[in-house]
């Protein structure tokens, strides 16, 4: 009962650090090109990473280990990051957070196709009440999208889903923010030239809130977040532990309407409500 709980706890502090992902992304892509902005937070956080493997002494992953971290790499240190940095010329932070809500059952899947797990069957039914609330409320309150910018979400969401299962089972041997560590080293390469193929033309055209969303989206849903996340599925269960990530709209929102003064009304409390009800049935059922 005290792993379990750990394990919730720490899932819920990754998913408030990850609330923040969107807005910040949102406002650095306002002058700073999605490629560069999705290498430019890899490579920041990949050297972050490798002084923490090295300043610890970490041992190294096995070769059996190279498949799923490259699934890792593929997941949330290339695709979900560069995916919604495209979605988001098209769409607003808080029509994106329409799909987050989908994360959940995306993560919960790919935990019963690659870790293994087999959730009781109430659980689908929470995850599914769940997200449709969140993606109502949230559709609610977005405005028009655009049917590139959905893509390239339900794109994100499907590899993002993958990247959070694949950690969390080769977290459970290597520890959370390892996994992130040698994901974000082994994508170093690929990313690192990008970054030099996409640097900025006019650095002084860049503005302070571009520079403080990269340097939010590095540091903190690159790499803290995942610290307590991997942590979080690991010790409580892919399954049950994702089903955290509903909150993580109601944080964000939030969030974008603080930062970039977009649109929030107060159906968000009566939604938040029903969401709290299905994070515990899940908890319950997990």
């Amino acid at each position: 009962m005290e792993r379990s709980t750990a394990g919730w706890g720490s899932g819920l502090l990754g998913v408030i650090i990850f609330s923040g992902s969107l807005p910040a992304t949102r406002l650095a892509v306002h002058d700073l090109s999605p490629l560069f902005l999705t290498s430019a937070r890899a490579v920041i956080a990949a050297l972050l990473g490798v002084a923490l493997l090295a300043a610890l002494r970490q041992t190294r992953p096995t070769r059996s280990d190279l498949v799923s971290l490259i699934l890792v790499a593929a997941g949330v240190v290339v695709g979900f990051p560069l995916l919604t940095a495209l979605a988001l010329q098209h769409i607003s932070a808080a029509h994106s957070i329409v799909f987050i809500g989908l994360l959940p059952l995306a993560t919960a899947f790919f935990g019963v196709l690659r870790g293994g797990e087999r959730p009781k069957p109430a659980l689908w039914l929470f995850s599914i009440v769940g997200a449709a609330t969140v993606a109502g409320f949230a559709l609610s309150q977005s405005g028009a999208g655009s049917l590139t910018g959905d893509l390239l979400m339900v794109a994100a969401i499907v590899l993002c889903g993958l990247g959070y299962a694949e950690g969390a089972t080769l977290s459970r041997r290597l520890g959370g923010w390892q996994v992130i560590s040698w994901a974000l080293l082994l994508s170093l390469p690929f990313m690192g030239a990008i970054m030099l193929f996409t640097l900025p033309v006019e650095w002084s055209a860049i503005g302070v809130p571009a520079w403080l969303g990269l340097a939010y989206v590095s540091l903190f849903s690159m790499l803290i977040g995942f610290v307590f996340w991997y942590r979080g599925l690991a010790l409580g269960g892919i399954a049950g532990v994702s089903q955290l990530q509903l909150l993580q709209p109601f944080f964000g929102l939030t969030l974008a309407g603080l930062i970039l003064h977009e649109p929030i009304a107060w159906t968000m409390i009566a939604s938040t409500i029903v969401v709290v009800a299905c994070v515990a049935g899940a908890k319950r059922f997990s």
